[in-house]
C-alpha cells in the first residue's frame, strides 16, 4: 500500500522496487499451519527484548573501544612510504606500506602523511564513526589481523596487541555469544510450549471421544429401557442357540473320531509342508539369534571399519594394482553387506525389516552399491556417473551408528528436528531474497570501478546478488564487499558512509540471529540425545538388575518347594485347610459349559442298569462319595 501511494504521489515516479521486495514475506502467513515454523518465529520474536539488552551491551563495548582507539591511533594510518625526491604520490612498492614507529621505509623512500589510509580510507580511527565501524569489523573477527599489523607498523609492536586481543575476547568470545544463549533458551521454551499444546490437544480430543462414546452408550441404554420387547425376543432367540451349543458338545469319543478323520484326510504333501514350515521357523529363529548376537554386531563393525580404510586409500595417480585391489575389495564388501541384508530380511521378515528406518536406509545403500557394480562391469554408464554412484559407498560408514547408542540417539534427535530446520531454512531463504533485492536496488551496476576489475561479489543481477548476500551471512570477506559498496557511493564522505548500515544490519540479523538459531536447535537436540542415552542406560541397568534377581532366585530354593511348616501353615502363614476350602468354593462358583454336562455310565447288558447324572460340583463337594460307593466312570 505504501509503495502504491508513493508511486502516485511523486510526479516523476518514485523507485519503490526496494519496498516491493517485502512482498516475499507473504508466505509467512502460513505460519499458523506450520507448527515448526511457528516455533522458530516465536522463539526469535520472544528473544527480541533480551537481544535488545545484549545489543546495548555490545554498543557500550564498541563505544568504549572506539573512544580508546580514537585517543591512541588518531591519524596514524595515513603514513606510507613514498618515493624520495618526487612531487607525485608514487609509492615505493606496488602496494602502499604503512610506516611509522614500527616500520622504517627503505633508503629510496620516505615516510609521509599523504595516503588516504587502508581500504580507501575507511579503516582508521580518525573520527568516532569510522572508529566504531573499525571496532565492529574487528569484533566480527574478519580482517582484524590486518588492522593489528597496520597499527603495529604505525606505532610499534610493543603494546597494540593488548588492545585487539582484549577486544576479541570481550566483544567476540563473550558478549556476542550471549546471543546464542538467549536464542537457545527461547527456542527450548517455545518447543516445550508447542509440545505441551500438542499434548493438551490430544488429551482434549481423547476426552471428547470418551464423552461422545459415553453419550452414545447412554442413548443405547435409554433405547433398551424404552423398548423392552426386544429383550424377550433376544431371550427367546438365545434359547435355541444354547441348545445348539449343547448339541454340538459331543462326547470325547466323537471328538477323537473327528480328529482321526481329519488326520486321514491330510495328504502327504500337507504333512511335508508342515515339516518344512517347522524347519523354516527353526531356521528363522536361529538366524534371528545370530543377527541379534554380539558376534554379529562386532563382525559388522569390523567390516564397516575395513570398508572405510579401503575408501580412504584412494588417491590421485594411484598405481594399477591398487585400482584392482580396490575393485575386488568393493565387490567383496558388496557381497557381504548384501548377505547381511538378506539374512536380516529372512530372520525378521519383510514387514519387520522395513519397519526400521535404518534398515530402509541400509537397503538403499546396498542397492546403490549393487547398481554401481553392475554398471561398472557392463560399461553402460559413463565414468562420471559411476563415480557419482561410488559416493554411495561413503554412506556405509553410517552403519556404525546403529550399534553406537550415543551416536544413534544424536542422529535420531537431529532427524526429529528436521521440521524445525526446514522451517528455519525457509525463513533464511526469504531473508536472503529480501536483502538480495534490496542490494540490487542499491548497488546494481555500481561496482564498475575504472582503476580495477569488476569484483565477483556484486549485485548486478539476481543470482550474483543471492550469492553475495549468502557470502556476507557466512562472514567470509564481508568487509571487502562493504568497502566496495561505500566506494560506489563516493567513499567515506556523505552519503557513502551511510551505506555501511545495509551491510551491518545484514550481518547482524543474518549471522548473529538466524544462523545462531541453527546452533540453538543443535544444542537442544544434543540435550535430547543425552536424555535418550540416559534413559537407555537406565533401561539396561534395570534389565541387569532383573537378570541378577532371576539368578539369585534360581540359586536359592523356591518357596513352593519348602512346603508347609509343622503347624500346618502355608508359606504365607495361612491355614492350609482354610486355603483348600476357599479353593474348592471358588471352583464350585465358576460357571462354565462343562458344569452343565452330565457324565453318564451305562452297564453292560448282563448287569443292572445304573445311570448316574453327575456334575463337577457334586464331585468337588464330595456328595458322590457320601451317597454312592460305586467307582467313578
Amino acid at each position: 500500500i505504501i509503495s502504491q501511494i508513493l508511486s502516485f504521489v511523486q510526479e516523476k515516479g518514485f523507485d519503490v522496487k526496494a519496498l516491493r521486495a517485502f512482498r516475499v514475506l507473504r508466505p509467512l502467513r502460513l505460519v499458523s499451519r506450520a507448527p515448526s515454523l511457528q516455533v522458530v518465529l516465536n522463539s526469535i520474536l520472544r528473544a527480541m527484548v533480551p537481544l535488545l539488552h545484549i545489543a546495548l551491551l555490545v554498543i557500550f563495548v564498541i563505544i568504549i573501544y572506539a573512544i580508546v582507539g580514537l585517543e591512541l591511533f588518531y591519524g596514524r594510518l595515513h603514513y606510507a612510504c613514498f618515493k624520495f625526491n618526487t612531487t607525485k604520490n608514487e609509492f615505493v612498492d606496488d602496494q602502499p606500506r604503512i610506516c611509522g614507529g614500527g616500520y622504517d621505509c627503505e633508503k629510496k623512500g620516505v615516510c609521509r602523511e599523504w595516503w588516504e589510509g587502508p581500504n580507501y580510507g575507511i579503516t582508521n580511527f580518525d573520527n568516532f564513526g569510522l572508529a566504531m565501524l573499525t571496532v565492529f569489523q574487528c569484533i566480527t573477527m574478519e580482517g582484524w589481523t590486518n588492522v593489528l599489523y597496520d597499527i603495529n607498523n604505525a606505532v610499534g609492536s610493543g603494546w597494540p596487541w593488548m588492545y585487539f586481543v582484549s577486544l576479541i575476547i570481550i566483544g567476540s568470545f563473550f558478549v556476542l555469544n550471549l546471543v546464542l544463549g538467549v536464542l537457545s533458551g527461547e527456542f527450548s521454551k517455545e518447543r516445550e510450549k508447542a509440545k505441551a499444546r500438542g499434548d493438551f490437544q490430544k488429551l482434549r480430543e481423547k476426552q471428547q471421544l470418551e464423552e461422545d462414546l459415553r453419550g452414545y452408550l447412554d442413548w443405547i441404554t435409554q433405547a433398551e429401557d424404552i423398548d423392552p420387547e426386544n429383550e424377550h425376543v433376544v431371550e427367546e432367540g438365545a434359547t435355541p442357540r444354547h441348545s445348539k451349543i449343547a448339541s454340538e458338545l459331543d462326547p470325547e469319543d466323537k471328538e477323537e473320531e473327528e480328529v482321526e478323520a481329519v488326520e486321514l484326510q491330510q495328504s502327504w504333501f500337507q504333512k511335508k509342508r508342515q515339516r518344512l514350515q517347522k524347519l523354516n521357523r527353526r531356521c528363522r529363529r536361529l538366524c534371528r539369534r545370530v543377527v541379534k548376537s554380539q558376534a554379529f554386531y562386532w563382525a559388522v563393525i569390523v567390516l564397516v571399519f575395513l570398508n572405510t580404510l579401503i575408501l580412504t586409500s584412494e588417491h590421485y595417480s594411484q598405481p594399477l594394482w591398487l585400482d584392482e585391489f580396490q575393485a575386488i575389495a568393493n565387490l567383496f564388501f558388496v557381497v557381504l553387506f548384501t548377505l547381511e541384508m538378506l539374512l536380516k530380511m529372512y530372520s525378521l521378515g519383510f514387514q519387520g525389516y522395513f519397519v526400521s528406518l535404518f534398515n530402509r536406509f541400509d537397503s538403499f545403500v546396498v542397492l546403490c552399491s549393487i547398481l554401481e557394480v553392475i554398471l561398472q562391469y557392463t560399461d553402460v554408464f559413463p565414468p562420471l556417473g559411476i563415480s557419482v554412484l561410488r559416493c554411495a559407498r561413503l554412506l556405509r560408514v553410517f552403519k556404525a551408528t546403529r550399534y553406537w547408542s550415543a551416536l544413534r540417539n544424536l542422529v535420531a534427535s537431529l532427524l526429529n528436528s528436521m521440521r524445525s530446520i526446514a522451517s528455519l531454512l525457509l525463513l533464511l531463504f526469504l531473508f536472503i531474497v529480501i536483502f538480495a533485492l534490496l542490494g540490487m536496488q542499491l548497488f546494481g551496476g555500481k561496482f564498475n570501478f575504472p582503476d580495477s576489475e569488476k569484483p565477483r561479489s556484486n549485485f548486478d543481477s539476481f543470482w550474483p546478488s543471492l550469492l553475495t548476500v549468502f557470502q556476507i551471512l557466512t562472514g567470509e570477506d564481508w568487509n571487502a564487499v562493504m568497502y566496495d559498496g561505500i566506494r560506489a557511493y563516493g567513499g567515506v564522505h556523505f552519503p557513502g558512509i551511510f551505506v555501511c548500515l545495509y551491510f551491518v544490519v545484514l550481518f547482524i540479523c543474518g549471522n548473529y540471529i538466524l544462523l545462531n538459531v541453527f546452533l540453538a536447535i543443535a544444542v537442544d537436540n544434543l540435550a535430547d540425545a543425552q536424555s535418550l542415552t540416559e534413559i537407555e542406560e537406565q533401561k539396561e541397568e534395570e534389565k541387569e538388575r532383573k537378570k541378577s534377581l532371576r539368578r539369585s532366585k534360581s540359586i536359592s530354593p523356591s518357596k513352593d518347594q519348602e512346603g508347609k511348616d509343622e503347624e500346618g501353615l502355608d508359606v504365607n502363614g495361612n491355614d492350609s485347610g482354610e486355603a483348600a476350602e476357599k479353593t474348592s468354593i471358588q471352583l464350585s462358583r465358576q460357571p462354565s459349559l462343562k458344569s452343565k454336562r452330565s457324565y453318564r455310565r451305562e452297564s453292560t447288558p448282563g448287569d443292572h442298569h445304573v445311570r448316574l447324572d453327575l456334575t463337577p460340583d457334586h464331585i468337588t463337594s464330595g456328595d458322590y462319595k457320601s451317597n454312592h460307593k460305586a467307582p467313578l466312570p
